[in-house]
């Protein structure tokens, strides 16, 4: 008769081979309390101010920097991921400045639409096998996946703090199972970057103020997704085409080159998304903002924000021809929308910009896009 822990080896046996089946790539088992480390961690991060000003991030503090916190009767916690390696290098379209750049992980279907359904599969799986209690994350909730990844063996937080793996390079979806089962846990792995700092020597913001750290007060991919107001203006320059997220600190990682791209078409880019125009997207309403991001993660940010990004794109683009559409989005409703015009023209067409000035700052009844008129570029 199987004793306690082969019942236990059986059941994750189990579900390592439904995990696979549901198109997981990468499995492992860590205790809840496998990193006492995080709430240090977590509290000096917020006391340095880099969370910017995501203040759920503080608001959750206690929950977030333990599972047991979120949920005292977690045990062990299930990590998964998903390869979503891109076709193509990421950072080959910023010489393209007339197209603009979606992050990676954006090109595909909502990644939490992806991988929800099958987390819960195999949630109901172990609930059946373990008799025990289960929930389901997939980075809508205080739970911090990266480091509890690095404890279950998916990988490594690199130096540009996103999991590393082996495998997948820096490519990987995460999801996690909290259960009140106590599972068989796997090894926790290294950190393998070894002297390598590519990924901190090609950030164009200098976001990370040592190996390991990301300041979001500095990160690209933070103000084209997270932040709600205008671009600063020392980050509009660096900001280049990217128009959602930013790739560079992934894209660059040595151990990319073991990644292979992901087996599922379903995760591979839409086409549209993979060489899409400044021209066409500045030209979006709301109406066609959801039409073509619709099953997207970039529609969560609304087509305002994605058009303060486009507008900052076509200001970096010396593409003369966009004057038109900028001197139209000057009308925006919204304005974020018309503060990043006034930028787009003024890199454009800085005569007519100046022309334009007084008329503008007379009529304009907006603080933010009164600055923009009256400042510098």
């Amino acid at each position: 008769m199987a004793g306690p822990s082969q019942i236990a080896d059986r059941i994750v046996e189990d579900i390592r081979t439904r995990a696979e089946a549901l198109g997981f790539d990468a499995f492992g088992i860590a205790r809840a309390d496998a990193r006492p480390d995080l709430p240090e961690k977590l509290a000096h991060a917020l006391a340095e101010g880099w969370h910017a000003d995501m203040e759920w991030m503080a608001e959750t503090e206690e929950r977030r920097g333990s599972p047991q916190k979120l949920w005292d009767g977690a045990r062990s916690v299930i990590l998964l991921g998903v390869n979503y390696g891109p076709q193509t290098d990421p950072m080959a379209l910023l010489a393209e400045k007339k197209l603009g750049i979606i992050s990676a992980y954006a090109r595909n279907r909502d990644y939490h639409d992806i991988i929800k359904g099958r987390l819960k599969e195999l949630a109901g799986l172990l609930a059946r096998r373990a008799g025990a209690d289960v929930k389901v994350f997939v980075d809508t909730a205080p739970l911090m996946e990266k480091p509890l990844a690095e404890a279950a063996g998916l990988g490594w937080q690199g130096k540009h703090s996103v999991l590393v793996s082996r495998d997948f390079g820096s490519w990987l979806f995460l999801g996690a199972i909290l259960t009140s089962a106590e599972l068989p846990v796997d090894a926790p792995h290294a950190e393998s970057c070894g002297s390598c700092t590519k990924c901190l020597d090609i950030c164009p913001t200098n976001a990370f103020p040592a190996p390991f750290r990301l300041d979001a007060r500095k990160c690209l991919a933070y103000y084209s997704v997270e932040h709600k107001g205008q671009i600063p203006r020392e980050f509009r320059r660096p900001m280049a085409n990217r128009i959602y997220g930013c790739d560079d600190c992934l894209a660059v990682c040595p151990w990319n080159k073991f990644a292979s791209v992901s087996r599922e078409a379903r995760l591979r880019s839409r086409p549209e998304f993979e060489r899409p125009a400044l021209a066409d997207l500045v030209k979006l309403d709301d109406a066609g903002f959801r039409a073509l991001f619709a099953g997207s993660p970039v529609k969560r940010i609304g087509v305002a924000r994605l058009l303060r990004n486009v507008l900052i794109g076509i200001g970096n683009s010396d593409d003369l021809s966009l004057v038109p559409a900028v001197l139209e989005r000057l009308d925006d409703p919204d304005p974020v929308v018309r503060g990043a015009a006034v930028w787009a023209l003024r890199r454009l067409d800085p005569d007519r910009a100046e022309a334009m000035r007084l008329d503008r700052l007379s009529s304009e009844g907006d603080s933010s896009v009164r600055d923009e008129w009256a400042g510098v570029v």
